[in-house]
């Protein structure tokens, strides 16, 4: 792959989404519209791995000029169109030198000038994303190609995060989390990365589970994508040793999946869907059976979410049968408790009742030494609460109401973000099964909560909980909960 030119800093100046590319892609999905994308440069025989997290990149505007490959790409996509009217910003004012006469790609014998988005010049990528025999080709969640990362990072980028010593901390590049960045690190000799680094990443896979379990993921997810950047640029790195380089991949991964939860639980669906599909990737690649068990359960769980429980059904079955390798009774209760919010989705009762019982006989066995590490948060708790999604999903309100109260009452007080989402499941049931007072109580509940937790899934679900209570407004409470929720601010 052709190394990017050394450029200016960054601009300090915070990215605009690109609305107008937002609105070409219409109602594809990222992956979908990815897929065109590739299709559009084989018609003009040029060579881009685009994938969904790339879509997502050039949609919140954290790309601001495609490189001249993809430039080639979205001008014959849309002909007559200008870089501008696609939402980007002009050569000149990203690069900040002269334009050129004519905007069209150089001369392929040419070194193109990089924008200052980390975008890579040059229209050849480090694998060939449609050859299934390329070593470094990664699938999608059903066994399709699926292009993995396209190594954008910058030179920059890529020296902070190779050198050791003090750039160990900056493996993870988390300054917003609690650990320091190392900007001299920039300036040392590039070397294989060791165990340090391997050491850092993990710990922030950690401190972002912590940090979402005591106040939820809005107020995380867009400091978190730095580190994630930082975290497949260790992987470009490479290292001597297969251990250290299990250890990376499966970090890597691990946070593309917590990343992709933070996203989750703040409601922006396509870039949960596009990291879990990453974690998948690097799974697959590391032939790593947990990590790719943990990718497919989050990506069942997002695909209930997102309306699609055929999909969460199909993900939740592949987990199980990834997972019955490692172990862990409590992990396939998990599992089949994803499987049976997909049958609740689809409405097969039958289905979503056995899956059920499944998950709570193997959750009756106990824990392991293979329970993995992510799975902290299941207990008993988790349980009730996810089945009591499964009877709500139904139309059960009784049930749900049952299991979510149940939830509520076992959950361990340092989980506030989980303590906010169930007493939320709660309010619900209970204000669709026909019982205001006792909703309104407990939406009252959650709002206390409100001040400690950022989790747009739960502000979510009292906006829903108080729409149902509207016409109850004489009821005992619900007055009082309806005018406190209309002046509770809402997260941006």
């Amino acid at each position: 792959m052709a190394s990017s030119e050394l450029t200016s800093s960054q601009p300090t100046r915070p990215t605009r989404p690109n609305l107008a590319f937002r609105q070409l892609r219409g109602q594809r999905s990222p992956a979908e519209f990815a897929a065109l994308v590739r299709r559009a440069a084989r018609e003009i025989d040029e060579r881009v791995s685009c994938d969904a997290r790339y879509v997502g990149r050039v949609e919140a505007g954290e790309i601001r000029c495609p490189n001249y490959a993809y430039e080639r790409v979205f001008l014959h996509m849309f002909p007559g169109r200008t870089l501008t009217d696609l939402g980007f910003a002009p050569r000149s004012s990203v690069r900040g030198r002269r334009a050129r006469g004519d905007e069209g790609a150089p001369p392929a014998s040419t070194t193109s000038p990089a924008c200052t988005t980390s975008e890579t010049p040059g229209a050849h990528e480090p694998y060939d994303p449609l050859n299934p025999q390329d070593p470094f080709h990664p699938y999608d969640a059903y066994g399709t190609a699926q292009n993995h990362e396209n190594h954008e990072e910058s030179d920059v980028l890529r020296r902070a995060f190779m050198t050791g010593g003090g750039a160990t901390v900056a493996a993870a590049s988390l300054s917003p989390l609690g650990l320091a960045f190392d900007a001299a690190a920039a300036e040392r000799p590039v070397r294989r990365v060791g165990g340090r680094e391997a050491d850092a990443l993990e710990e922030a896979v950690r401190r972002i589970r912590l940090l979402d379990d005591r106040h939820g993921a809005d107020g995380l997810y867009r400091r978190a994508a730095a580190p994630l950047r930082a975290a497949y640029a260790l992987l470009d790195a490479g290292t001597t040793r297969q251990a250290v380089g299990d250890r990376l991949h499966a970090g890597a991964g691990e946070l593309a999946i917590s990343v992709g939860w933070l996203a989750h639980d703040s409601g922006r669906f396509d870039d949960a869907r596009s990291h879990y599909a990453e974690a998948l990737a690097t799974a697959r690649m590391a032939g790593d059976p947990a990590l790719e068990a943990h990718a497919f359960c989050n990506t069942s769980f997002l695909a209930r979410d997102a309306g699609r429980p055929r999909e969460a059904v199909r993900a939740a079955q592949a987990a199980q049968r990834v997972a019955r390798s490692l172990g862990s009774s409590r992990l396939m209760s998990l599992l089949a408790l994803r499987e049976a919010g997909g049958w609740a989705g689809l409405a097969d009762r039958t289905g979503c009742e056995q899956a059920l019982v499944r998950a709570q006989a193997l959750f009756a066995r106990g824990h392991s030494d293979a329970d993995p590490e992510w799975m902290s948060f299941y207990g008993e708790a988790e349980l009730e609460v996810l089945e009591a999604q499964c009877w709500s999903i139904l139309g059960n309100w009784r049930r749900a109401a049952r299991h979510a109260g149940r939830a509520a009452h076992l959950q361990d007080p340092h989980f506030t973000r989980n303590i906010a989402l169930y007493t939320a499941e709660l309010a619900d049931d209970l204000a669709r099964g026909g019982r205001p007072d006792e909703a309104a109580a407990a939406g009252m509940q959650v709002l206390d909560l409100l001040d400690q937790v950022q989790s747009s899934r739960v502000q979510t679900m009292l906006a829903g909980t108080a729409r149902v209570l509207l016409p109850h407004r004489r009821a005992s409470g619900v007055s009082a909960f309806l005018e406190r929720h209309a002046s509770t601010p809402r997260t941006p």
